[in-house]
């Protein structure tokens, strides 16, 4: 059953692969969209790199899809997480997105599943990765939970009102 789900997966979304940022894609970036719902919650990739840039221990991720920037995250380190949680050894994922023309293809999923392994792979010492969803975002809420991600009962604030926090064990 799981081959057959893999497999219907890579049909509808082609190669599907987690890549540090690189400025060969920085072009694509350029014409990366989010609809006006999608941008209330999360920031464009280029402005999350600029602060990539600017701040030690973030890492901008993109999600390629056979070699096309599909979507993106940044994976920032103690200081990111202190504020939402006291584990030292966790990451939290942070300005995750889909490009809207990628949506609705699975993508989103299938990056989430790779995400373990990849995080394993570049911070062995990691063992969670955390991150913070609004209460108002119920379709990411979705995509998070069904990708493993659990709701351990932590609440924060964020500038557009209460988040979840969410886990994820390695």
């Amino acid at each position: 059953m799981e081959e057959k789900l893999m497999g219907d997966l890579l049909k509808t979304v082609g190669t599907i692969r987690l890549e540090f940022f690189d400025p060969k894609y920085k072009q694509q970036l350029e014409n990366y969209y989010l609809t006006e719902e999608h941008n209330q919650f999360t920031s464009h990739p280029q402005n999350a790199i600029g602060l990539c840039e600017e701040e030690e221990g973030r890492a901008p991720v993109l999600i390629l899809s056979d070699d096309q920037t599909a979507g993106f995250f940044v994976l920032h380190g103690w200081e990111g997480v202190k504020e939402f949680y006291g584990n030292q050894k966790a990451l939290l994922l942070r300005s995750y997105s889909v490009d809207s023309s990628f949506q609705g293809k699975g993508i989103a999923k299938h990056s989430l599943k790779l995400l373990p392994s990849f995080v394993k792979e570049h911070f062995p010492e990691i063992n969670e990765i955390i991150l913070a969803v609004n209460l108002g975002n119920l379709v990411a809420q979705h995509v998070y939970k069904s990708s493993g991600f659990v709701d351990k009962g932590i609440r924060a604030m964020g500038r557009k009102g209460e988040m979840y926090i969410l886990h994820l064990e390695l």
